[in-house]
C-alpha cells in the first residue's frame, strides 16, 4: 500500500513561484509513474505533469510547459513540482498520484493512489 502526502502549497502573488512536494511511503515506487493533477472550483481534475520514477522521463500538460518542472528524489522517496511564473489561473488544489500501471499516463483514471491535496492560490 502506497501513501502519498503533499505539501508546499500556499498563497503567492502572480509571477511568483512555489515548489510542491509529494512524499511517498509504504512501498517502492520504482518502475511506476507519479503524476500531479489540479482541480479548480467547479472544474474537473486535470493533468499537470508526470514522471517515470526509474528513468525520469517526463510529460507535461500544455498549461505548464516552460513554467512547471516535475522531478523526484530517490533518497527521499519524494516527487516535486516546481512552479514558476504563476498566474491566477493556476489557482487550484494540487494532487499527487501514483500509477501502478502505464508508462506516463495523463488521465486521472489511470492513477491508483492519491494524496489529500494541497491548496495553491495565486493572487493578481
Amino acid at each position: 500500500q502506497v501513501q502519498l502526502v503533499e505539501s508546499g502549497g500556499g498563497l503567492v502573488q502572480a509571477g511568483g513561484s512555489l515548489r510542491l512536494s509529494c512524499a511517498a511511503s509504504g512501498r517502492t515506487l520504482s518502475g511506476h509513474a507519479m503524476g500531479w493533477f489540479r482541480q479548480a472550483p467547479g472544474k474537473e481534475r486535470e493533468f499537470v505533469a508526470a514522471i517515470r520514477w526509474r528513468n525520469i522521463s517526463t510529460r507535461y500538460a500544455d498549461s505548464g510547459k516552460g513554467r512547471f518542472t516535475i522531478s523526484r528524489d530517490n533518497t527521499k522517496n519524494t516527487v516535486y513540482l516546481q512552479m514558476n511564473s504563476l498566474n491566477p489561473e493556476d489557482t487550484a488544489v494540487y494532487y499527487c498520484a501514483a500509477a501502478l500501471d502505464g508508462y506516463l499516463p495523463g488521465t486521472k483514471d489511470d492513477y491508483d493512489v492519491w494524496g489529500q491535496g494541497t491548496q495553491v492560490t495565486v493572487s493578481s
